[in-house]
């Protein structure tokens, strides 16, 4: 924190003690008509320093004496450069510049080069040049924050909101509701229990820019309720270079601190289980046929490691190695880009979780049923890779080829203490122990072909997708004693079946393999204007996806051997020496199998997608586009059934998704877009399998339903732009989505733990309005400091309701959508000095309570409620190699607070009370990196 304060007074010192400057002013003119340009940028050549002009076409720009080289920019005209202007102390200078058509067409100038699309100058010529809603990050901007992964990175775009680190929520509907796109392709799924891409496996480094696409059009995919993520990484080397970075980070309450470990295996380190947690091999298929003897001699197979270590916490450790190569094979130039990251991190959090328990003769309050004190110690190593290359064969074609790989794995332990009070009055201490490792691989091929007549272009795509997510050895115990008592605790141990959290191990993996292709041909028509943005255009298209699952669970317990014969002094051992050889005997402990048959599914996804559309320029304002999108998709899923035999179920669909889009240009820096798009949300696998999974740390099940419908979307949007210059934009939009057979998460009325389940809703809506600033600081002031300063604000007031139906099983009918937001708020203030390659960054977030779990007659609501976080961060290049990055993330460290609405009012007052709260940890980071 005190090196931070030291940079942030060194740049305001620095700033307030720079020499009296001079002024540039002058009026920018159509060459020809002698009219004055309005919102023309007038700037530094090789800076981001400059102005725009005003109503009547004059500027004004504050400079450091010296000479400098001025040009001129804006739309449809020459750019004009001014090189040998002199700027004097305390004087001002006046330069009148005059700006040429450039609607002349030149018949043998040839142009190759590569355009640049991870500037902001660049991203938002992509949104005012969209022919839907969207808004976006550039790379430039990620590369201003210290966000880390893709995850943090797009919750600073208008209407986005992330669960659990790496879910992206898009106008406030889960992640169900979103498709992600990388470079133009599907996806893969990283998660077997809901439909998701983890946005987490993506480090910044990689990415050139993410666009949230927020109404449809017939080229996008016809599966999205809140929008289609497009996630670029970047492909194209300009020049050949070398960089090397490592960062260390100190988290608040985790680095330096003691924290628990598993006995894992050699490889965590590089975010793999190298089978030393799996089951052996000669290990039983199943126990159920198996006698006594053999089963505990099985048991003896299983390794001892449920017996955790202590180490303190190591400072958080990044590497990236950075290689970007431009050559040529023959006549063809070819460029490589390469990115290899790791990092290995540790978090710490105490956590702490209660329950109450519904009682209507105490007048409808809640008694507590229990209090957890949870120690959840996490560790995390990530290993990525992208290579992509490219290959210009000429200046009509070329081949793109795209490979990105990330291995996860996260080892966390949680030692749980606390009381259970309601039928019980005891004291616990339970344990878990949990491992998970994700690889995904996505490759691309691509290419893109102009005809000779420069109208027509081609594009076509083949990929493959491999996602793999393994979960050897989760294992759960708990132990109890008297309440406020001194006596030992004593291991619960079952007597005669297996359950999934008193001395379970469950084990299982998923793998999923996809292979795809697509492909599109554009024809241009000559409008009006040959240089128009928006020419005519007609597109047509396919995409077509073959998917393959493949889930296996496997979960057992040890239980009493024999309940005549058991040694009750065991019950008391210590948690290393509970399960040894020894104690695996008739009078000690034994087996069982738990698994049931429906815990293993094979599944497979067909969608075959075909499309028409284009655009159609009504006249000089007014541009229409949109089109018609089908798509034909069949879901099929195979598991076996209690006392034998198979349950299949097979939903083929075919959807005919129609859009509309129009954007009216009032003038060339301000438009009015709205567009209409019907969308489907498809059911998961998951989803579908009727597989129940205990969850430790929500104490809860999560159960699968093979009676799921598609739900239908409509969604309508309008939205009016503005663009003072190419890198400002101010827009305010609204939105409304009527959803039919939504599909929402119910709770399902339980005796015990409770169950989660997804089930269709009657219908639902959602509706608000969205705006967003980006503001540079340029006029406002003669100082330098003003000047280099930069503003980024969005903010969202969203309101959703869903009708849960006449069958809605204790719940209200009506209520919010599950974890809608009804308002974000994401800030950003960066301060850009290029002449001395400083930059300060501030950036804040806030999020409105949301549903966390749903509730019904026995558990009400649960929110997570609004948190501010801010971070700050500073970078400092030292000559034209070495760069130095500091900061701090979540500053503020504000409790993450999930509160339950116990008077049912869906308000969040002091009559409600705690579900769990945990503090994340304020993160410092320290890094440098080199380049060649």
């Amino acid at each position: 924190m005190k090196f931070l304060l030291t940079i942030l007074t060194t740049v305001l010192t620095i700033n307030l003690a720079i020499a009296q400057q001079g002024t540039l002013k002058g009026k920018v003119t159509d060459k020809a008509t002698g009219e004055a340009v309005i919102g023309a940028v007038v700037f530094i050549k090789g800076t981001a320093k400059g102005s725009s002009t005003d109503y009547e076409g004059n500027y004004s720009l504050a400079l450091e004496p010296g000479i400098h080289t001025i040009s001129a920019t804006f739309l449809s005209y020459k750019p004009s450069e001014n090189p040998g202007v002199t700027i004097k102390s305390g004087q001002p200078t006046t330069l009148n510049i005059q700006l040429e058509d450039n609607s002349t067409e030149l018949n043998v100038v040839e142009v190759v080069a590569t355009r640049q699309t991870n500037t902001e100058l660049s991203l938002i010529q992509d949104l005012r040049q969209s022919e839907v809603v969207v808004s976006g990050v550039s790379g430039e901007q990620i590369a201003k924050s210290l966000d880390r992964d893709a995850a943090a990175v797009v919750k600073r775009i208008p209407g986005v909101t992330v669960m659990n680190d790496k879910y992206i929520m898009i106008r406030g509907l889960s992640e169900r509701y979103n498709t992600v796109m990388l470079n133009d392709a599907l996806a893969p799924s990283t998660e077997p229990d809901s439909r998701a891409f983890s946005f987490d496996i993506l480090p910044t480094s990689v990415l050139d820019r993410i666009l949230v696409f927020k109404s449809g059009s017939p080229e996008l995919p016809g599966e999205f309720g809140g929008g289609v993520i497009k996630v670029y990484t970047k492909n194209f080397a300009t020049e050949n270079t070398t960089s090397f970075g490592i960062t260390g980070g100190y988290r608040s309450g985790t680095t330096f601190r003691t924290i628990n470990t598993q006995h894992g295996s050699k490889t965590d380190f590089l975010g793999f289980d190298n089978n030393t947690r799996a089951l052996p091999g000669s290990f039983p298929s199943h126990l159920n046929n198996v006698g006594s003897e053999s089963l505990i001699s099985a048991a003896r197979q299983l390794r001892n490691g449920w017996a955790f270590n202590s180490k303190t916490a190591a400072p958080d450790l990044r590497l990236s190695l950075g290689l970007t190569r431009r050559f040529f094979i023959g006549n063809t130039e070819a460029s490589s880009l390469t990115a290899l990251s790791y990092s290995n991190t540790t978090q710490l959090q105490h956590v702490n979780r209660y329950r109450y328990t519904y009682n209507e003769a105490e007048q409808k309050t809640n008694l507590i049923e229990y209090s957890y004190n949870d120690t959840e110690s996490s560790q995390n190593a990530r290993v990525g890779l992208i290579s992509n290359w490219a290959f210009r064969l000429n200046n009509s074609n070329k081949i793109e080829f795209r490979n990105l790989f990330n291995q996860m794995g996260q080892s966390q332990v949680i030692a749980r203490t606390g009381q259970e009070v309601q039928g019980k009055s005891v004291d616990v201490q339970n344990f878990s122990q949990h491992y998970e490792s994700r690889t995904v691989y996505s490759g691309q091929l691509q290419g893109t072909h102009d005809a000779a007549d420069d109208r027509t272009t081609y594009t076509w795509t083949a990929g493959y997708n491999y996602s793999n997510r393994n979960e050897p050895n989760y294992k759960r115990i708990r132990s109890q004693r008297n309440i406020g008592s001194n006596e030992p605790f004593r291991w619960v141990i079952p007597q005669n079946s297996a359950t999934t959290f008193d001395a379970g191990r469950f084990d299982s993996g998923m793998q999923e393999n996809t292979v795809l292709a697509a492909g599109q041909v554009e024809r241009r028509f000559a409008g009006k204007d040959s240089v128009s943005e928006n020419q005519p255009k007609l597109r047509a298209g396919f995409y077509a996806e073959n998917k393959n699952r493949n889930f296996d669970a496997r979960w057992m317990s040890y239980i009493i051997s024999d309940p005549g014969q058991f040694n009750k002094n065991l019950l008391t051992s210590p948690l290393g020496q509970l399960f040894t050889s020894e104690n695996i005997s008739t009078s000690g402990f034994s087996l069982a199998e738990g698994t049931n048959p429906t815990d293993k599914y094979d599944a497979s996804s067909l969608l075959v997608a075909g499309y028409i559309g284009g655009t159609f320029t009504v006249n000089d304002q007014l541009n229409l586009s949109g089109g018609l999108r089908v798509e034909f998709n069949e879901q099929q899923l195979s598991t076996s059934k209690y006392g034998g035999g198979k349950t299949e179920i097979s939903n083929p669909i075919t959807n005919i998704l129609p859009s509309l889009n129009a954007t009216y240009n009032f003038t060339d820096r301000s438009l009015l877009r709205g567009g209409y798009s019907m969308s489907v949300n498809r059911l998961e696998f998951r989803e579908l399998a009727p597989f129940t999974y205990y969850d430790f740390q929500l104490n809860a099940e999560i159960r699968g339903n093979e009676n799921l419908k598609t739900a239908t979307i409509h969604n309508t949007d309008l939205r009016f732009e503005f663009y003072p210059n190419p890198t400002e934009i101010l827009s305010v939009g609204v939105f409304y989505k009527y959803f039919k057979n939504p599909i929402e998460i119910y709770s399902i009325p339980a005796s015990g733990n409770p169950i989660y389940q997804p089930k269709n809703a009657s219908n639902a809506q959602s509706y608000g309005i969205e705006t967003e600033v980006r503001k540079s600081f340029l006029n406002l002031s003669n100082r330098s400091l003003i000047q280099n300063m930069s503003l980024v604000l969005n903010a969202s007031l969203i309101e959703s309701k869903v009708d849960l139906g006449a069958e809605s099983e204790g719940q209200e009918r009506n209520r919010a959508m599950y974890g809608q937001s009804p308002f974000i708020v994401n800030a950003g203030l960066y301060f850009n000095d290029e002449e001395r390659a400083l930059q300060v960054n501030m950036l804040y977030n806030v999020i409105g309570k949301r549903i966390f779990t749903v509730g019904d007659d026995q558990a009400p609501t649960v929110y997570e409620m609004p948190r501010n976080v801010l971070d700050l961060s500073v970078t400092k290049g030292i000559g034209k190699h070495l760069e130095l990055k500091a900061g701090i993330q979540d500053l503020l460290n504000q409790k993450v607070k999930l509160m339950q609405d116990s008077n049912r009012d869906t308000k969040i007052t002091s009559q409600d009370d705690d579900f769990a709260n945990y503090k994340r940890g304020s993160y410092t980071t320290l890094g440098i990196n080199y380049k060649f």
